[in-house]
This record gives structure tokens, sequence and C-alpha cells, in this order.
């Protein structure tokens, strides 16, 4: 675990991708601090707590036939066999196979909090934290977000747009471009930020309580 303390700044760029300088990131969030342990733990239950639980095969006593032995017990010169229900006979039950269950796993709210501190943080230290001004699209141009981050200089990398609340509009402009989420400030987790090469955030967002990560 990094603990040293430090403060940010970041790239600032108008929303039509000129730079006009650096912005201070907040040191309430942006504190230096990078919990790589923390960070696995909440990654790890995110992704468990997508999965639906509902894979189910057949047991032995779930399947059709069996009611009776295949064959007699000896005579036959064949393998005494009991039913065909059997896992080793075609159309057998399955041994030790998936039952529906819960792969829910319960995060604390502080070890949440910190993980995604921690998250932001790994994606200062490495310079990949990109602040533009208020992005207020008219209309959802897929064309306007490919200039914007071409200007940027993020272009083919994945990229994580944050923003100043909800705003329809710019994610729908980034929808198409595969390497591109857009998603509002307070929502991005951990998983979330780990998963971008490059965070940009609106500079109003700045200014948000963050979530539970």
């Amino acid at each position: 675990m990094t603990t040293e303390t430090k403060t940010f700044e970041a790239p600032l760029y108008s929303a039509q991708g000129k730079q006009g300088g650096t912005r201070q990131l907040p040191e309430g969030t942006f504190d230096g601090i990078v919990n790589v342990p923390v960070m696995h733990q909440a990654v790890k239950a995110f992704l468990a707590n997508r999965r639906q639980g509902t894979a189910k095969t057949k047991t032995r006593g779930e399947v059709t036939g069996g009611n009776q032995k295949p064959w007699k017990q000896k005579g036959t010169g064949r393998a005494r066999q009991g039913s065909t229900r059997a896992p080793n006979w075609p159309g057998g039950g399955t041994v030790f196979g998936p039952q529906p269950r819960s792969y829910t796993q319960i995060v604390p709210k502080q070890v949440r909090v910190l993980a995604r501190k921690s998250a932001l943080n790994a994606r200062a230290r490495e310079n990949a934290v990109v602040v533009v001004e208020a992005l207020n699209f008219s209309a959802p141009k897929t064309k306007a977000m490919t200039e914007l981050f071409t200007k940027l200089g993020v272009l083919g990398k994945k990229v994580l747009v944050l923003t100043d609340g909800v705003k329809p509009n710019v994610y729908l402009s980034a929808r198409n471009l595969g390497q591109a989420h857009v998603m509002p400030y307070s929502d991005a987790n951990t998983y979330h930020i780990l998963w971008s090469d490059v965070v940009v955030i609106e500079s109003s967002a700045l200014t948000q309580t963050p979530a539970e990560g």
C-alpha cells in the first residue's frame, strides 16, 4: 500500500478540446493513498455481485429413466449396472454440477469508499486524469465525442468520462465508441476506474461527494 500523501494537478481542457492550464484535484479525494488489497476486494465483490447464479444441472435423481436395472446382475459378462440414470450413462445425472446459488459479497461502506479513492489516486499517479469544462452537447453526435478524444490525446484508449450528473447526450455520443464509457461522477466505482486507461472528469463534478465505490 502506498501511503505517501501528496497533491495532484490535472490538465484542464475546454469542452472543445483546447488546453487551458491545469486544475488542482481536491485533496479530500486525491490524497495519494493507494491501497491495492482494498481495491482487489472491491473489484472482486463487484464482479461476483454481477453473477446471476442461475446455472443448473440435473442430478441422477432428476433425470428420466432408470426405474430398473438395465440387465441382470450376473451372467451377462458385462459390468454390473444399477440404473441408466447413473453419471456414467449417456443422459445420466451430473455429479457435483452447478446449482442455483447467490454469489453476493458484502463489502463495508468504508472499504468501498477507500477502494474508490485508491483507484482515483492510482490513475492520478499515472497522470491519467484529465479535467474538462462543462460538457453540454446539444444532440447526440459520435463525431463530436471522437473529435474531443482526439484533441485530448486519448482516442484509442479505454476512456472513462465522468460527468456532473446524468447527461444523456454525452452518454449517447460515446455509446458507439467501444473503448469509451460515460457515467455520472458519483456513480463510478472502483471497477470502472481501474478498467479505464484515462479518466476524463467534468470540472464541476469534482465538487461532488464521491459515491460509496
